[in-house]
C-alpha cells in the first residue's frame, strides 16, 4: 500500500480475550490479556500489513489494546503512542458479567441503555457521548498533527463503532445496532478534501478461517 496523500484512519479492534470469548461485558474496568488466539490475531494483523508504511500507532493503555499493538510496531520500528480517550466504555456494575446477568439484576438501566446508549449509561458507568467527546481529542490531535499517511489506532469494541459513527454522521445512540466490530476487526476511513469516506468496516480477510470462526464478539 503506497504512501497516502489524504489522512487515512485504520481502526482496529484488539485481538480476543477470556472476557470477549466468553461474551461478557469487558469495558476499562476489566483489564484482561490476550488469549493465544488473541495473541494470534495480532501477529496475522501485523504480517498481513507488514509493508504499510505506519505514520504513527496510537492505542488505548490497556493490555489488551497494547499488546496488540505492540506486536504490530516491533515490526513497524515505531513507538505506540498511548491515549487514555481511546479507552472502552466504562461499564460500572456490568463489568464480568453476562447479558442475562444485567438484564435481570439492573433490568431497567439496561432497558434504558439498550434504547439509546447515547445519553444513559450502564449503572454507574459512561453513556456514548461521553466516549464520542474523549475519542474526539484524538482526532483533532491527529487532524493537527498529521496532513496526510496512514495511522493506525488500536481500540475497543465500542469505543471504535462510536467514532465511526462520529465520523459518518450517524447517530451515536444506534452505534449498537448499526455497525459489526469483532475482535481483531479493522474498518479505515479516509479523511478526504470532502469529509470522512468509510472504505472498509470490520474485516477480518488477514485473519485465517479458524481464527475468524472462534466463539465470541
Amino acid at each position: 500500500m503506497g504512501a497516502s496523500v489524504t489522512l487515512t484512519l485504520y481502526l482496529l479492534r484488539h485481538g480476543q480475550t477470556a472476557d470477549s470469548r466468553e461474551n461478557v461485558f469487558c469495558g476499562s474496568g476489566r483489564d484482561p490479556d490476550l488469549t493465544a488466539d488473541g495473541v494470534a490475531m495480532a501477529r496475522a494483523f501485523a504480517d498481513a500489513y507488514r509493508a504499510t508504511p505506519w505514520t504513527a500507532v496510537y492505542s488505548s493503555p490497556l493490555a489488551r489494546t497494547m499488546q496488540t499493538a505492540r506486536i504490530i510496531t516491533e515490526l513497524a520500528g515505531l513507538e505506540v503512542q498511548q491515549r487514555d480517550e481511546l479507552k472502552e466504555i466504562a461499564y460500572g456494575k456490568w463489568e464480568g458479567r453476562t447479558v442475562e446477568e444485567v438484564n435481570r439484576e439492573f433490568h431497567d438501566d439496561y432497558v434504558r441503555w439498550t434504547a439509546d446508549p447515547a445519553w444513559n449509561s450502564p449503572t454507574g458507568g459512561e453513556a456514548g457521548v461521553a466516549i464520542e467527546r474523549r475519542a474526539a481529542m484524538v482526532l483533532e490531535e491527529l487532524t493537527q498533527r498529521f496532513a496526510s499517511g496512514d495511522v493506525l489506532i488500536v481500540s475497543h469494541k465500542a469505543t471504535i463503532r462510536i467514532v465511526l459513527c462520529g465520523l459518518l454522521g450517524i447517530d451515536v445512540g444506534r452505534f449498537r445496532y448499526r455497525l459489526g466490530c469483532p475482535v481483531a476487526s479493522l474498518s479505515v476511513v479516509e479523511l478526504g478534501p470532502y469529509g470522512p469516506q468509510l472504505h472498509r468496516l470490520a474485516d477480518r480477510a488477514h485473519l485465517d478461517e479458524r481464527l475468524r470462526e472462534l466463539p465470541g464478539t
